[in-house]
């Protein structure tokens, strides 16, 4: 059976990797820290990392993304997108529980999360607990293990219900992030193509380096795939970590390297001395609520 690392338990990479990958063909090692899940297959103890790599609001997660593009060598084998649905979790108390929402917060000293969930519930925050301390934890999981062990009532957790399941956490408030439109992407990366279940669609993404002092150098390599109709579904620029002012630019294209078009526009953007960095060619999969799990 493979194994996959991921940030758990508890948390929104583990619960979407059960819904999109299953818990019946792969066994899953949780780990505490985003570090820890790459080294783990970066050293073979595990066969594939799930890391979560962009925010529909809080765009690239850019730690991430460079730790795949500098630290490590493993391509994507997959990608899905998941909704996240924040909650304020503490211990059950006596009081304020059941009572109104701001009487809840006005019992609660700190909070524990991710710094990306912190991010992604600003508005909560200011409003019903701006007196508290916010710390921030290396997951969503970890957030909710510290409020149950720490036995605390007045110490609470921004994360997925399901770690208040997992640690026996009452829900204080539910869906409190700021937009209720938000999703987060995931990649699955190793170095085997793992079997899982077909996809329509199919996803390319590249790194291309441009070659320096370069006049016009950005419309060519756009224009290789403009006129062969190829969509970009997201185009960044990271800086090399070179020098000052030196670039590659992340790509993501609908387009798989089995097809006639895409081989031959990266041959092209290659022919005009930029260099190109194939970082996966994968299927990607879509949250389907109807098919979630109650």
């Amino acid at each position: 059976m493979k194994r996959i690392a991921l940030l758990g338990p508890g948390t929104f990479t583990e619960e979407s990797a059960h819904y999109v990958l299953g818990t019946d063909e792969f066994e899953y090692v949780n780990c505490k820290l985003i570090a820890d899940v790459f080294q783990s297959t970066v050293n073979g103890t595990t066969d594939y990392s799930v890391i979560p790599i962009e925010n529909t609001f809080e765009g690239s997660v850019t730690l991430h993304v460079d730790m795949l593009v500098h630290e490590v060598d493993l391509p994507i084998q997959a990608e899905w997108v998941y909704p996240i649905s924040i909650n304020l979790l503490r211990l059950p108390s006596g009081e304020g529980q059941g009572t109104e929402l701001e009487a809840a917060c006005g019992e609660i000293r700190k909070v524990y999360s991710h710094s990306v969930t912190l991010a992604q519930c600003q508005r909560f925050l200011r409003k019903f607990l701006p007196h508290v301390e916010l710390e921030q934890v290396g997951s969503n999981g970890e957030a909710a293990r510290l409020v149950r062990e720490l036995g605390d009532p007045s110490v609470a957790a921004l994360a997925p219900i399901g770690a208040g399941v997992l640690y026996g956490l009452s829900t204080v408030a539910a869906g409190v992030q700021d937009h209720q439109n938000n999703y987060t992407r995931f990649v699955l990366i190793g170095q085997e193509k793992p079997q899982l279940k077909a996809s329509p669609q199919q996803k390319t993404t590249i790194l291309i380096t441009m070659p320096e002092d370069y006049p016009g150098g950005l419309h060519q390599v756009l224009s290789a795939f403009a006129w062969r109709r190829i969509n970009l579904s997201k185009i960044e620029s990271r800086p090399t970590k070179k020098r000052l002012g030196n670039y590659y630019f992340y790509i993501d294209i609908e387009a798989s390297m089995d097809s006639v078009l895409l081989p031959a526009a990266l041959q092209e953007i290659e022919a005009i001395g930029c260099q190109v960095r194939i970082l996966g060619c994968y299927p990607t999969y879509s949250y389907d609520p109807e098919q979630a799990e109650v």
